[in-house]
């Protein structure tokens, strides 16, 4: 029993059963054809835009997937699948190819964030590990990007371990954080994997374990020294911020790095804090506060001047809580060079395989997005590139710094209706010409978008 652990032994049957069985019903008729599927959002909600985020796990998993000889006597007990179909999975490898926006990208409704063409029993069975995998890494890197884009400078580290949804979301989100601006994580396994800074605390079980509250600040800086952000708040938080002082001069602290508020009226706290710590000569020290935050707490407490240095952001980021499904989709726009279309209202797809251009103003501010046809010639900046060819990966993966600063200064060329947290209204993409004229012949008229 391994508890629902995901790793490469597994992922192949991290799958909805409706996959396999298409995947069977397609082998049977002997219909696997080059397919090319689109994944894209519809309508946002709540977003004005949303940052590219978890393709490297989706790359290791199209290159690594394979059905085990567990999996296999799996699926045969099931009854469901054939001996000749599950003789075609024991040497199932992902053959075609993947286009994809970079990490660190803005993404907008109704453009395809990735195209992949492959034999179709292949393009269907990875549907649902990429919509997995893209989402929560989509959802968490934009609402990250959000809260660092009211943060004013200061400092944002992912305290969400704990509240996210399972250990894979846990792992996703701290490294999709980063990717939207977080300078850390408390998940050190994250820290561990990604290369991402750690950063923690303690808990007030740490407070309440001494037998004073000086005790426990003063055990701790003993120990950490360069590292002691104190938690004040287990009794009374001013009490509490006049104790960590008092600890701090008479174990000689020439530094002390801080305190962390996390509960209250943190606006006039952290300014009697801040008081406090400055009157005794700490004036570098920080105020670091969690609890119950997001991007619009964020800007409120800023606004209203209360000096805090750090945010610990938790449950509201991992679980993007404003908004906790992306309407994304995974769908089919051509099979054997046929473009394919999807009438259903308000669910209508674009046909065939498409390219997004990007158009920059004289000042290198975002102006328009412009979906066409892949063979198409339009002015403007390619955003879907190759990442994987027959199966294996050709494009050079950038670290996950590189991807961060690419995020950061991809958010400077946004307008700034966009860049606002309360914005309404989002960049809707222009249709190319002959894209707007295949889409018409298959659908009959006008657009329906």
């Amino acid at each position: 029993m391994n508890f629902g652990f995901v790793d490469k032994n597994n992922m192949a049957l991290l799958t909805d059963l409706y996959e396999l069985t298409m995947a069977q019903v397609y082998f049977d008729e002997g219909m696997n054809g080059r397919a090319t599927f689109d994944f894209f959002a519809r309508k946002l909600k709540k977003r004005s835009y949303l940052v590219s985020a978890g393709l490297e796990p989706l790359l290791y998993y199209l290159e690594h997937l394979r059905f085990t000889p567990k999996d296999i006597d799996f699926l045969h007990k099931t009854g469901k699948f054939g001996d000749d179909f599950l003789e075609y999975l024991k040497s199932f490898r992902f053959s075609g190819d993947l286009y994809a926006v970079d990490e660190g990208e803005f993404l907008f409704e109704n453009e395809p964030f990735i195209r992949l063409e492959a034999p179709l029993i292949e393009a269907q069975i990875v549907e649902t590990f990429l919509i997995n995998t893209m989402q929560i890494s989509i959802l968490v890197a934009t609402k990250a990007m959000r809260c660092h884009s009211v943060a004013k400078g200061s400092r944002l580290v992912d305290f969400g371990l704990r509240r996210a949804h399972g250990t894979d979301a846990g792992m996703k989100a701290a490294r999709s954080a980063f990717i939207g601006g977080f300078i850390g994580t408390s998940n050190v396994l994250a820290a561990e994997a990604f290369g991402i800074p750690a950063f923690g605390t303690m808990a007030h079980s740490f407070i309440l374990a001494h037998d004073t509250e000086s005790a426990a600040f003063e055990h701790f800086a003993k120990r950490y020294p360069d590292n002691a952000i104190l938690l004040v708040d287990t009794f009374d938080t001013i009490e509490g911020v006049k104790h960590a002082v008092e600890t701090m001069k008479r174990m000689n602290m020439a530094t002390f790095k801080g305190v962390r508020l996390d509960s209250g009226d943190i606006e006039s706290l952290s300014k009697e804090a801040r008081s406090i710590l400055d009157g005794a000569g700490y004036t570098d020290a920080m105020i670091f506060v969690s609890g119950g935050l997001n991007e619009y707490r964020i800007k409120e407490l800023l606004a209203k001047g209360a000096p805090i240095d750090g945010w610990g952001v938790g449950t509201e980021l991992v679980v993007s809580a404003d908004i906790p499904y992306l309407d994304c989709a995974y769908k089919l726009v051509e099979y054997d060079g046929e473009p394919k279309m999807k009438f259903s209202p308000e669910k209508v797809t674009l046909p065939g395989r498409k390219q997004i251009f990007r158009r920059y103003g004289s000042d290198g501010t975002l102006e328009e997005d412009i979906v066409a046809l892949h063979d198409e010639e339009v002015e403007g900046t390619p955003l879907l590139r190759p990442y994987i060819s027959q199966g294996s990966v050709v494009a050079r993966l950038p670290s996950l710094d590189e991807i961060r600063r690419k995020a950061l200064e991809n958010f400077q060329k946004l307008p700034q209706r966009l860049r606002d947290i309360e914005a309404k209204a989002s960049l809707r993409p222009t249709l190319s010409p002959k894209l707007r004229r295949l889409t018409e012949e298959l659908g009959g008229g006008a657009i329906p978008l």
